[in-house]
């Protein structure tokens, strides 16, 4: 979450600015990403972690908010990937529709988790979080598994 130099976070501003262009545009395939801890999946979130990440999640969330609510022609999915590590892709990443999923994820496998979804009809109007159970997640203490998305 940044505030940029007017005092507004990017993570509303600048995704709301996308959104509207693409409305404005007729794009009609858009995949916002969020993170976990938005909407629906504020309780998978461990209470430490949403704590410190509070604001910049109510910021995310009011750009899903724009999206679902505003967009209604538009064929977009949210994805909301947990904690992200920088280290090469496992391959085992899944997107799930479990709202309390948690855990962590290598950006690699969310950039191809995001390539694989917008290409889905499955994953249009969709809110979906993207985890991999595969790699140890301090949020993740026990040890909690998420039935994978069927893309096709």
């Amino acid at each position: 979450g940044i505030l940029g130099v007017d005092g507004k976070w990017v993570d509303y501003v600048g995704n709301n600015n996308v959104i509207e262009a693409a409305g404005i545009l007729g794009v009609t395939r858009v995949i916002l990403l969020t993170s976990i801890g938005c909407g629906s999946s504020k309780d998978a979130t461990p209470p430490s972690v949403y704590e410190v990440l509070k604001d910049v999640l109510a910021q995310k969330e009011k750009a899903e908010n724009v999206l679902i609510k505003y967009y209604t022609n538009m064929n977009w999915t949210i994805i909301r990937p947990g904690g992200l590590v920088s280290e090469p892709e496992t391959e085992k990443a899944i997107l799930t529709e479990d709202t309390m999923a948690i855990g962590s994820i290598h950006r690699g496998d969310v950039a191809n988790l995001v390539v694989e979804a917008l290409s889905s009809k499955n994953t249009e109007k969709k809110v979906l979080s993207a985890v991999d159970h595969s790699i140890a997640s301090a949020a993740n203490t026990e040890g909690r598994t998420s039935e994978a998305f069927a893309l096709t």
